[in-house]
């Protein structure tokens, strides 16, 4: 069930108010969404789909062309409540990309049009100054208001660079808020962690508080609870984010660790059928087939990702919200 803007909204208010997160996995294969979709059935948890430009633009999706990427993500899911988010959109082709997936793309068949919104929208706002980052949201806004159209927005800043201070969040967040008030639901900003493995230690400097000190600011800039995203959730043990999560965490950012956890799995197919990877072996077709490789994957992949949204207390949040909006 792919949630609009609005119902991404009622989402994340819904995730709040009930101090749970919501795992946003980077899904870069028809495989590993169905994987996530599953696990996400078993959790009976919602869940975030989220891309980025190389994602949207992969073998798997677009082809080369993000914006067909873009209407091929968006026509895959079912019952699960799911928010399609963009991730990590960056360089001369940002603007161009989240317009299509704000506005809407076609994903129908003749004589059945159809378009499709994303739910939620970010951009990569890493080699943007204050300035650039503001400008490019309002624009993002502007897009939807041109198009008649709902629009939510998760703003970030340097997410890697330091604890982001208070300062730069009323600039950032007041800038917006000011001009388009209640289209950011989620602010991302820097708590201590980093993108990919880059910790031995846990993030030792990352503390829940940090969260709570950031969703009492934004509750006073705002007049309203937003939500944090958190960016760089890999290394960050099951307590701490689970504290994370009670502490005003909405959206955890969820990559390295996935795409790590289904290629080993893919090191490990290969090494133990090796031998039936002969053409004359009598499970060779069995073997070399996509489904034998993605069926090996899912072995461990899904319950282990069921378990991350357990964690973060998404476990019956799915029927939960479903009831509350009648979805």
């Amino acid at each position: 069930m792919l949630l609009s803007p609005f119902q991404a909204r009622q989402l994340l208010e819904h995730a709040f108010s009930q101090h749970y997160a919501i795992l946003a996995v980077n899904a870069d294969s028809h495989a590993a969404v169905s994987d996530c979709l599953e696990a996400a059935r078993q959790a009976d948890a919602p869940l975030i789909i989220e891309t980025s430009l190389w994602q949207i633009k992969g073998h798997s999706y677009g082809m080369g062309d993000p914006v067909l990427g873009l209407a091929r993500y968006l026509a895959d899911y079912r019952d699960v409540p799911v928010i399609y988010h963009t991730d990590h959109i960056k360089g001369p082709e940002t603007l161009g990309i989240l317009r299509a997936a704000i506005q809407g793309v076609a994903a129908g068949l003749p004589g059945q049009p159809l378009t499709l919104t994303a739910s939620t929208v970010s951009l990569d706002a890493s080699d943007m100054s204050e300035e650039e980052n503001i400008r490019t949201m309002l624009t993002l806004c502007r897009y939807a208001e041109e198009a008649g159209v709902d629009v939510t927005l998760e703003m970030e800043s340097a997410v890697d660079d330091r604890i982001t201070p208070p300062e730069e969040t009323e600039l950032l967040i007041g800038s917006v808020e000011a001009q388009y008030p209640g289209k950011i639901a989620l602010w991302a900003p820097g708590v201590g962690t980093q993108h990919g493995f880059t910790s031995d230690d846990g993030y030792s400097g990352f503390h829940p508080r940090t969260i709570g000190e950031n969703v009492r600011f934004l509750r006073e800039l705002t007049g309203r609870d937003i939500g944090i995203a958190l960016h760089g959730s890999t290394g960050l043990p099951a307590d701490k984010l689970r504290a994370a999560a009670q502490s005003g965490v909405t959206k955890v950012n969820w990559s390295s660790e996935s795409l790590y956890l289904r290629s080993t799995a893919a090191q490990r197919y290969y090494t133990s059928f090796a031998e039936q990877f002969d053409r004359k072996h009598k499970d060779w077709k069995n073997t070399v087939m996509d489904n034998g490789l993605a069926s090996y994957i899912s072995r461990d992949y899904v319950p282990f990702v069921a378990e991350k949204m357990i964690n973060l207390g998404g476990q019956g949040m799915a029927t939960a919200f479903r009831q509350q909006n009648k979805t």
